[in-house]
């Protein structure tokens, strides 16, 4: 096998992370090939809500929002059980807003703020996220970048001095191998689509629908494995509550009514989880109710808290999809969704008796999204009900990595020449995850490396120059 091709770089996939390394790299003067199997930017990230999370943006201040960055590092170990690695929950943090600055000069634009998953104020930022992927796309053509689509990354190879410098390609014109003189970096996305990965990795997930690109196979997770780096995370993955069992690839069905006001329910009619807690943790209790599903149950006054096009809140799109069940009543509804009338009106009766009187929740329930917002009864008609699944849309588990994006060995060890970025990473999660850190991690994270590699190829060359 000959070497057909050489550059500087070469990035696999093209989602949000593949992207903002490859365009960040490029416009730093690196000749980069960006790899992409399917026949179109996008992968996971073009099927998402659209969030970033960030903090002391220009938009937080708009809505008089008090965010900081210890508030933010606080919500994200906290969501993460403690158990994400610290360093890699720091580097975010140190370059959230550079990044945020960046995308905006990127013609990116953020539309309203709000508290979603794990954030205890409104911190995640909403975009049109086809259009974000889609101009980032732009910038790197016009930085000289390179994209090769329907290219498969297959092999990793490494150099005499053991440093990850080239990669085997299979495309349309067969196989050959691409040397990259700086190094690849992995951007290929997590495992939603492979039953096999699921099976060794997160079996009790099966049941939910899957979801996320389509060529989120784990190619990426088993090339670095292939070189011995290390895992993190891969015990926490856990698909997403809320989304409707007819979700189809090419439109995206999640709502999380109950963190506006709503409440969950199981096909008896019986609450089971606390409902503010993240939707990492929803999807993964969802699965062990009958059926696997749930039905989200929420009043008028949740109802005119829709926001049309915008994800996690459009319900007006789902009821003209007639997937929003709508009744005068409670046993109207309850029948409907095929619940026990008597169990629904109980379970109601319950929870809002336990907001009138001061009363513990039954299941522990304080506030509305991650201890904050005030409960409110469930008490205005007309009423609804959305009955939701467990949607496999992530896979928050994967390659160890340094705050630089380096992929690291079992012992810790950085792996010479190899980066990764997003979702194929693990660490920065740890136990589950916050409304808007996926995009967020691809984009910080992407920057990073870029200005890494940059920066060590900067270095080399002075240091010939003096030689």
């Amino acid at each position: 096998m000959t070497v057909n091709h050489e550059c500087d770089l070469v990035v696999i996939g093209a989602g949000i992370a593949g992207l903002t390394a490859a365009t960040a790299a490029a416009e730093s003067g690196l000749d980069v090939v960006l790899l992409e199997k399917m026949d179109a930017i996008g992968g996971s990230s073009a099927m998402s809500g659209g969030w970033f999370a960030f903090a002391g943006t220009q938009e937080q201040e708009a809505e008089g929002v008090a965010d900081s960055l210890d508030q933010f590092r606080q919500d994200l170990m906290n969501v993460g059980a403690h158990r994400n690695d610290p360093r890699l929950v720091d580097a975010y943090l140190e370059h959230q807003l550079s990044t945020y600055d960046w995308l905006k000069d990127h013609g990116v634009e953020f539309g309203e703020v709000e508290i979603s998953s794990g954030q205890s104020v409104q911190r995640g930022h909403s975009t049109r996220i086809r259009e974000v992927l889609e101009g980032l796309y732009a910038s790197f053509l016009d930085a000289g970048g390179r994209a090769l689509f329907g290219h498969r990354a297959r092999w990793l190879r490494r150099d005499e001095s053991q440093r990850v410098s080239a990669v085997e390609v299979e495309g349309p014109e067969g196989h050959f191998l691409l040397d990259a003189r700086e190094g690849i970096v992995i951007a290929a996305g997590g495992f939603s689509r492979s039953r096999e990965l699921l099976r060794v990795f997160a079996p009790e997930q099966l049941d939910g629908i899957p979801y996320g690109g389509l060529g989120n196979t784990g190619d990426g997770l088993l090339m670095g494995w292939r070189l011995g780096a290390g895992l993190a995370d891969m015990s926490s993955i856990s698909g997403t509550f809320g989304s409707h069992p007819d979700t189809r690839d090419d439109r995206q069905e999640l709502l999380t009514s109950f963190y506006m006001g709503g409440i969950i329910v199981n096909a008896h009619g019986q609450r089971f989880i606390d409902e503010s807690l993240d939707y990492k943790t929803l999807g993964s209790a969802v699965l062990a109710q009958p059926g696997s599903v749930a039905f989200q149950i929420f009043d008028a006054e949740v109802r005119a808290k829709s926001h049309r096009g915008v994800a996690l809140k459009d319900m007006d799109t789902l009821e003209e999809l007639g997937h929003l069940w709508r009744a005068d009543t409670l046993e109207d509804l309850a029948g409907m969704a095929s619940i026990p009338p008597e169990a629904l009106l109980d379970t109601v009766a319950r929870y809002n008796g336990g907001i009138a009187d001061g009363r513990p929740d039954e299941v522990g329930r304080t506030h509305l999204c991650n201890g904050v917002g005030a409960l409110v009864p469930v008490a205005k008609a007309p009423f609804y009900a959305y009955p939701s699944k467990t949607l496999m849309t992530t896979t928050y588990g994967g390659l160890t990595i340094t705050p630089h994006g380096e992929v690291t060995d079992v012992a810790g060890e950085v792996i010479e020449g190899l980066y990764a970025v997003g979702e194929v990473t693990g660490g920065f999660h740890g136990a589950a995850y916050m409304t808007g850190t996926s995009l967020g991690k691809g984009a910080v994270f992407g920057r990073i490396v870029a200005h890494r590699i940059a920066s060590r190829r900067r270095a080399h060359a002075v240091g010939v120059g003096h030689a």
